[in-house]
This record gives structure tokens, C-alpha cells and sequence, in this order.
């Protein structure tokens, strides 16, 4: 049973179990794992063009948002298994013009990806609603204080990703392999029990709170496609899920395909995942994706 039945994002009620919400991906990066990245094609280094960059996102958030999109997802750093570290001012300049004019433009809510209290209170102030923190709150000691001061919903993902364990091949991307685990599922609920625990002393409320089992994140191909099936369990805790398993690295190795040929094994993947009690499904192709998570509704809800 879950702390609420329902939370305000931005203008928006998002009510648990009635249905599933899609989350687009907009990538302000020039070296995201599934290609996606919104950097202009002649614009791939650090002088960037700001105009041209937030062009480039208006246009793509327009598409999600016609799609059925219901919340924006903006995040200024890859975090693909080994991907390049990105300082804090180029994530600004990356991520606060576009929050920025998404938030003027469209009544849609926007999530700011970032583990970084700096990135997160320069996007909330600049009009996003709520932070999706890949670290669920243990990369950065000041985020927990820095969205609780603001009173902002929190995602607090499950991670264990680590370079010792990253396998990267040049057509289907990276994996982990030979991340320890006593138990997974248990292994798991503990650690994001533990984010919650952080939110919770910096005075972020339970109802406020979103949890993420972290697809993809420190877990093998055999560990993802596990932990799929256990989400039931996670759910249990108490709290929405968000769940991301689009076009990543367990879905291309399972079916021998790079990310621009994943559709319909995302498709599969967003399917069960909805069956297994996702509430929030994190997407690149939100136009196909919809379709999918209706269908889905319309079967399981």
C-alpha cells in the first residue's frame, strides 16, 4: 500500500495506480549511450551554441509533450557506463536555458536529472518541478537539504554502477558484469531504504518521494532482467515506482541489437514493467511508447 494516493507535480495531480505516466528523455548531452543526445550536429564540444541547443529541445519537447508525454526529463550528463564526467558549470549552461523555456512555453511538468545540489536549485528555480537524482541522494551531502528547503518531489534511483565492472563493446554499448550482490532484491530495497532515510532526515515527506530499482545501473544483463520480475517487492515499500528501461545496454545484449534498433524490445520490456507495477516509465520514443503503455492500461488497470 502506498504513504499516498496521489501527488502534485508542478499544476499537475498524478494519481498512483490509475494509470501510467510517460516521462520523455531530453538529452542535453553530446555523448548519450542511445544517440539521442540534443547537441546540434556541428556543435559537439563546449562552446555550444545556447540558442541553438534550446531550439533543438523546444522542438524535441513539443513532439513528447503532442505524444502523450506527461512529465520532461532534462538531464545535462550522460550517465552511461563510462561515460566523461561533467563539471558543474557545464551542466548550468546545459541544463537552466532549457528548463527555462520549457517551463515559459508548456504546462508540462520537468524533472531536472542531476546528482548535483547546485544543478538541481539553479533548475527548480529556473521552473522545474521536481529532481531526479540517479544516486538517490548519496553522490552530493547538500541535495536532500536542497530540494527539502524548496519542497520539491524527489526520484531517488538505486545505483551501484562502478568502472571496475563496466564491459563496453563498440556496437551494443556498456554493461556491467560481476557487481556483488548477497541478495538482489533484498540487497536493493536495504539501499534505497537508506535513500529514503536520507530524505527523510533532511524533512523531505514520504508522500513527496519516488523510487527507481535503478534498471541498467551496476546490475548484469542477468540481474536486470531479474529484477524486473521482483519490482512487485519494491513496490512494496511504499512508494510510486519510476522505472527506465528503455532502448539500455540488458535489452541490446539480450537481442544482439544496438540502441537505435531496441524499440521493440523496450516495447517488451515497458509492457512487463507496467504489469509488475511501474507508475512512471521513463522513455525515449514516447510516440510508440504511448501506444504501448495504453494498451497495456487498458489489459492490467
Amino acid at each position: 500500500m502506498l504513504f499516498s494516493d496521489s501527488l502534485s507535480i508542478g499544476k499537475h495531480v498524478f494519481d498512483w495506480g490509475k494509470k501510467t505516466y510517460l516521462m520523455g528523455i531530453l538529452n542535453i548531452t553530446p555523448d548519450s549511450f542511445s544517440g539521442d543526445g540534443l547537441f546540434p550536429e556541428d556543435d559537439q564540444n563546449e562552446d555550444i551554441d545556447i540558442a541553438r541547443l534550446v531550439e533543438a529541445t523546444i522542438s524535441q519537447a513539443e513532439e513528447f509533450i503532442a505524444a502523450g508525454a506527461d512529465i520532461l526529463d532534462v538531464g545535462g550528463e550522460s550517465t552511461r557506463p563510462g561515460a566523461n564526467l561533467v563539471d558543474i558549470e557545464t551542466e548550468l549552461k546545459r541544463v537552466v536555458p532549457v528548463v527555462r523555456s520549457i517551463s515559459r512555453d508548456f504546462d508540462v511538468p520537468i524533472s531536472v536529472d542531476t546528482y548535483k545540489h547546485q544543478v538541481a536549485q539553479a533548475a527548480l528555480e529556473a521552473g522545474a518541478n521536481l529532481v531526479n537524482d540517479v544516486w538517490g541522494l548519496n553522490a552530493d551531502p547538500e541535495m536532500a537539504a536542497t530540494i527539502a528547503k524548496i519542497g520539491a518531489p524527489v526520484i531517488m534511483m538505486h545505483n551501484r554502477s562502478s568502472w571496475a565492472h563496466a564491459d563496453i563493446k563498440e556496437s551494443l554499448g556498456g554493461r556491467y558484469v560481476g557487481i556483488p550482490y548477497d541478495d538482489l532484491l533484498e540487497d536493493i530495497k536495504r539501499e534505497l531504504l537508506e535513500s529514503v532515510e536520507l530524505a527523510r532526515r533532511a524533512g523531505i515527506p514520504d508522500e513527496m518521494i519516488i523510487l527507481d530499482p535503478g534498471i541498467g545501473f551496476g546490475k548484469s544483463v542477468e540481474q536486470n532482467l531479474e529484477l524486473i520480475n521482483l519490482m512487485p517487492s519494491i513496490r512494496e515499500l511504499g512508494y510510486p515506482l519510476l522505472y527506465g528501461p528503455s532502448r539500455k545496454s540488458f535489452i541490446g545484449y539480450t537481442l544482439d541489437k544496438p540502441p537505435d534498433q531496441r524499440l521493440a524490445g523496450t516495447a517488451a520490456a515497458v509492457a512487463v514493467g507496467i504489469v509488475r507495477g511501474a507508475d512512471i516509465i521513463r522513455v525515449h520514443d514516447v510516440n510508440f511508447m504511448q501506444q504501448v503503455v495504453q494498451m497495456t492500461d487498458a489489459i492490467v488497470r
